[in-house]
């Protein structure tokens, strides 16, 4: 039948782009250049046409899924080897303010408009364009701001204020009521330890649903029961 046909096409494709992902390496849509974004595309268009389009033979889908895949591989890594090659794809970055200053021609050539630059300075917590120093248009689209050094935040180190030091990940021990014993065999931690950790909080393992020991060496502990008498998320 082809509605069994189309559920197998269906779940064939979706094991491609995962196949696909794992290959390529992990991309958020907000970290993506316009060759990585017109690849994701073209590899879902692909794969969209695996799981319907039953006119086309599902082997000849996937060796053309498999090359595409297989080009975007060596384009990328040429690019991480290549700086000439890795600028030709992805662009440069643009300067669109200069010392408090709007560049109006590198506006126009990103077709960037007034409205969304300033949104985009809102939602970095600048609302005077004199602020800023420099706001640099990212090859991924991102828009990253420098402020004159009068507008920066005072930092600890600033003040000269004495702060622990903090050299490690967060390690996280207990997720949903259940050990994570490769986290603790991987930093040489033991069950006796954590157990002993938890008496003193007088809680057992069940009652977590998270507990991660953070980078200054405290543990930090989420239980089923907060005893929180008015939840902020009620409905």
């Amino acid at each position: 039948m082809i509605e069994i046909e189309v559920v197998i096409r269906t779940v064939a494709s979706v094991g491609l782009l995962l196949i696909a992902e794992r290959v390529l390496g992990k991309q958020t849509i907000s970290q993506m250049t316009i060759f990585d974004f017109i690849a994701a595309i073209t590899l879902g268009a692909i794969a969209a046409g695996l799981a319907y389009n039953t006119k086309i033979k599902p082997h000849n889908m996937a060796i053309s899924f498999s090359i595409f895949v297989l080009t975007i591989f060596l384009i990328s890594f040429l690019a991480i080897k290549n700086r000439k090659l890795r600028k030709f794809f992805a662009g440069d970055p643009t300067v669109l303010i200069q010392n408090g200053k709007i560049l109006e021609s590198n506006m126009r050539k990103m077709r960037y408009t007034l409205d969304y630059l300033n949104q985009q300075l809102r939602e970095k917590e600048i609302f005077n364009i004199e602020e800023v120093l420099f706001a640099i248009l990212e090859t991924n689209g991102q828009l990253t701001v420098l402020r004159k050094p009068q507008f920066r935040y005072v930092t600890k180190q600033d003040l000269m204020i004495e702060v622990n030091s903090e050299n490690k990940l967060p390690i996280e021990l207990i997720v949903d009521g259940k050990i994570i014993e490769n986290n603790l065999m991987q930093n040489h931690l033991t069950e006796s330890w954590l157990f002993e950790e938890l008496q003193k909080r007088d809680v057992t393992v069940k009652d977590i649903v998270y507990a991660v020991l953070l980078g200054n060496g405290h543990i930090y502990v989420d239980q089923y029961k907060d005893h929180i008498s008015v939840p902020i998320d009620k409905e």
